[in-house]
């Protein structure tokens, strides 16, 4: 038998390879792209859950174009930050699409929080108005920065980000960091409602609860405005997003499944997912009036179309170490 090594890349490392946001949404717009033409393999993820309100995911996703396969295995635990610890954290695995064997196995926590930024720049980029110019961000962690990051990306006009948290010291780090990294206007809101009326942009990146109490009504939601909710339905009452004209999902599958198990009780019909608008199968937004929601649950082939992409580059720039396996 021959020997074999994969590639280990930790926090450091995946950040040292320095893959540009701007990559990582097309990327993400090439796998939905994959997706809405029937290309990629990804079933719903199983998970298990420890602890209230947390969850361990596995998700494993195959998109033959990009010769990416692989499995993320990804965990979110609410009170860890007051522990000190990330909230989200795993591995990534990839494997050769043609024998199986692991190729890579790295740290999952900057692509996971890379990559959810970008495909709410996607689902924006064909769902919200051209001429959006002001964000509501609910939750200031690293979805709330990474989310500010891409949509740069899609809007480089964006002028004024509108950010509530709960913790007035991360709204004021936050505050800080997006103001001096991508020179946009913070206006620290003192309630949610500050923070989502008017804003033709609305992100909000909570933890995901199971039993959730919903702050945003129906009224917040102004007409012309794009929501994206990274939170399942944590902050969104089912009366705001039934008043979506279109209310979409990164993937019909996984809003089915998580149907199953307790969550979206009050949600409305599907318009569309992401592969069918990237692709033109569904209408997309067709006039400036239009409320429209994209309720992304965060899926795999993401993780692939991103991480098979920092993997290229580590082995490039030299970048981690090389274990046998």
């Amino acid at each position: 038998m021959k020997s074999h090594e994969l590639l280990y890349l930790s926090t450091a490392d995946v950040e040292k390879v320095g893959l540009p946001m701007k990559s990582i949404v097309k990327a993400v717009e090439d796998v939905f792209r994959e997706k809405g033409e029937g290309r990629t393999e990804m079933p719903p993820k199983p998970g298990i859950h420890p602890v209230k309100d947390s969850f361990i995911h596995a998700m494993p996703a195959y998109v033959a174009s990009m010769r990416a396969a692989g499995i993320k295995w990804v965990s979110g635990f609410p009170a860890n930050q007051k522990r000190g610890l990330p909230y989200i954290s795993g591995l990534l695995i990839l494997n050769d699409p043609k024998t199986g064997l692991p190729l890579c196995v790295m740290d999952c926590s900057w692509v996971t929080a890379k990559r959810t930024g970008a495909a709410t720049a996607v689902a924006a980029k064909y769902l919200a108005r051209r001429d959006s110019r002001t964000l509501g961000v609910l939750g200031c962690g690293v979805q709330g920065r990474t989310n500010v990051e891409a949509l740069k990306v899609v809007f480089p006009r964006l002028e004024e980000v509108r950010a509530f948290d709960i913790d007035a010291g991360v709204l004021e780090g936050y505050a800080k960091h997006v103001e001096a990294v991508h020179g946009v206007r913070v206006k620290k809101a003192s309630t949610p409602r500050q923070a989502v009326v008017g804003s033709d942009l609305i992100v909000t990146a909570g933890p995901i609860l199971k039993h959730p109490k919903p702050v945003i009504e129906a009224s917040w939601f102004g007409e012309g405005a794009f929501a994206c909710p990274l939170d399942f339905d944590s902050y969104w009452k089912s009366s705001a997003m039934r008043a979506s004209d279109k209310f979409c999902t990164d993937d019909r599958g996984q809003l089915d499944y998580y149907k199953t198990v307790g969550y979206f009780g009050g949600i409305p019909k599907v318009h569309a997912d992401l592969g069918e608008i990237v692709t033109g199968r569904r209408k997309a937004r067709e006039t400036p009036e239009e409320r429209i929601m994209s309720m992304n649950l965060g899926v795999a082939i993401e993780d692939m179309a991103t991480s098979i992409r920092i993997f290229e580059l580590a082995k490039r720039k030299s970048v981690g170490r090389w274990l046998p396996l």
